[in-house]
């Protein structure tokens, strides 16, 4: 069976919450041989690296150290990873870039541990960096581990959603993962069609030989689908980068973050393919 990825770009900032992505990361190129990047983008603006330029390269070789010390760790476990150190004005744009130049397919970050309201908004680095990928994002909670048992897709009904369930389907034959999905209606007028997409969704997954548990519910959709993660047990929950209405390329609809931002697990958010967008 195939790799079910092939290079994964991690970005870290060196705090410890970017050590849920790294070892993301490590676990899944144990199981699959996949090749890991890890970058660490050291934001400065025009004028520093002229007009400091020692604290510039002293910052570099700190930011090279502890990379290092990742290095070293994967090679312990058998993982070959290579670091990689870039000054930038935009973390999210180094990033993205990043992910280009090195055909990445899947970038990997760390969730902030936020209290209170600050838990429901992402930082601009993550948020931008879904917004502008031209490949899956997943972004994971640092004392949460990545596995694949119970995936939850979350879907309106949009061509993002129908991305993220495409992906579920290829992740649960590739890990033999049990498939859950949620619909949710915002007020009970919208539960015909949100009943309409579970049952589009329950035919493919039939048609797949893959057994799907479907729920429709009527709420708030990023409560609703935090609440669901619970109560199934998810191991990761997948959703598109957008909803129905479309959002702007920088920034993420307020469900998916808001969802990412309290999540019990990791979220994968899937990018349509950029020849629709």
């Amino acid at each position: 069976m195939a790799a079910v990825f092939q290079r994964l770009l991690v970005g870290t900032d060196g705090s410890p919450a970017s050590e849920g992505a790294v070892q993301a990361a490590l676990s899944l190129a144990r199981a699959s041989a996949c090749e890991v990047f890890l970058l660490e983008v050291l934001e400065v603006n025009p004028g520093f690296s002229a007009l400091a330029p020692e604290a510039l390269v002293s910052w570099e070789r700190e930011a090279h150290s502890s990379l290092e010390e990742v290095r070293s760790r994967a090679r312990a476990q058998g993982v070959a990873l290579t670091p990689l150190v870039r000054t930038a004005e935009a973390a999210y744009a180094a990033i993205v870039e990043e992910a280009g130049r090195l055909k990445a397919d899947l970038i990997l970050l760390g969730r902030h541990g936020k209290t209170g309201l600050a838990r429901l908004l992402l930082g601009s680095v993550a948020a931008r960096t879904i917004g502008l990928s031209p490949v899956n994002v997943l972004i994971v909670p640092a004392d949460t581990p990545l596995a694949w048992e119970r995936l939850l897709v979350a879907s309106d009904g949009s061509p993002f959603s129908e991305a993220a369930w495409a992906e579920a389907l290829r992740l649960a034959r590739h890990w033999g993962s049990r498939l859950y999905a949620v619909s949710v209606a915002r007020e009970e007028g919208e539960l015909p069609q949100a009943e309409a997409i579970v049952r589009e969704m329950l035919a493919q997954a039939n048609a797949g030989g893959l057994p799907l548990e479907s729920r429709v519910t009527v709420g708030v959709p990023d409560d609703a689908i935090v609440r669901t993660a619970r109560e199934v047990g998810a191991s990761l929950i997948l959703l598109g980068s957008h909803g129905r209405t479309g959002f702007t390329r920088l920034l993420l609809g307020s469900v998916a973050e808001r969802v990412i931002g309290t999540a019990p697990c990791p979220v994968l958010v899937v990018k349509r393919p950029s020849r629709k967008e």
